[in-house]
């Protein structure tokens, strides 16, 4: 997807771009513990990058955490960056094992009002 984007008339484009982390929390027996971890990552995630951060999968599950972080911008480069980042510093500073990491990055055409 090219980094300039042209706009139509009336059209707006959107750069979305999501990143699935999974997470495996050896040791932890019990769902407070889990959302303990979850909670001060999505902090943390929220904070530092301005993304939209939630528990996606395997809410019951006490040793496996799935977190989708998402972000929106006019320019492909910047979503990527964010997520980037976003990703490095998870790596940093998690005490759980990363197991998976996925990054899409799609665009939107809408209608201006």
């Amino acid at each position: 997807m090219p980094s300039g984007i042209a706009f139509a008339v009336g059209q707006a484009y959107m750069i979305i771009g999501v990143l699935t982390l999974e997470f495996r929390l050896h040791g932890n027996s019990s769902l407070k513990g889990k959302r303990q971890v979850a909670q001060s990552l999505k902090q943390k995630l929220r904070n530092t990058f301005n993304v939209a951060v939630s528990e996606v999968e395997a809410q019951d599950a006490h040793q496996k955490l799935v977190l989708a972080v998402v972000t929106v911008s006019g320019e492909t480069a910047k979503v990527e960056s964010r997520l980037s980042k976003a990703l490095a510093m998870v790596e940093a500073i998690s005490p759980a094992e990363l197991v998976r990491c996925d990054t899409e990055v799609f665009g939107s055409a809408g209608e201006i009002e």
